[in-house]
């Protein structure tokens, strides 16, 4: 008869590992791919409104947009390159992010004419809230732990 207590218990290294490769690298690919798409469409924007709309008197909105796809190809680089100062510039760049889209966001129902139709406008609301939510995806995803240890921040955790 053998006693079930008696069996090893999964070592909690090849736990982490198995996480690390089936969910957390994944969506750090993810954010890979969905971050420059997302400066490909708010650069574009910035550009058309900027060189090619003549009636355009305001350009705080152009210039918000073009910074924001600055921002999300800046954080691109933390989420392709592994390396610790990419990671230091991402959390950085979505910090600020984060906080534009906020302050950007709640500032676009007290004055909506001064603000126009940038992608921070109500929260993102013209690119489907991604810019409120993204971010902040992309800073859980930084700062989980394991990223962490995958980026040489901090060292992993012993069992």
């Amino acid at each position: 008869m053998t006693d079930k207590r008696a069996t090893p218990p999964v070592l909690s290294s090849r736990r982490s590992e198995a996480i690390w490769a089936n969910v957390v690298s994944p969506a750090g690919y993810v954010l890979a791919v969905s971050y420059p798409v997302l400066a490909l469409s708010t650069g574009a924007r910035a550009i058309y409104q900027l060189f090619f709309r003549s009636e355009i008197s305001h350009f705080l909105p152009v210039y918000l947009s073009a910074f924001a796809a600055c921002c999300y190809l800046i954080a691109t680089l933390g989420f392709v390159y592994r390396r610790r100062w990419t990671w230091w510039l991402s959390v950085a760049v979505l910090g600020i992010e984060t906080v534009m889209t906020v302050i950007v966001g709640f500032w676009s129902f007290l004055d909506p004419d001064f603000i126009g139709r940038t992608v921070w406008r109500h929260f993102g609301e013209d690119y489907g809230y991604f810019p409120l939510f993204q971010p902040l995806l992309g800073l859980v995803w930084l700062f989980w732990p394991l990223t962490v240890a995958a980026y040489g921040i901090r060292r992993k955790v012993a069992s």
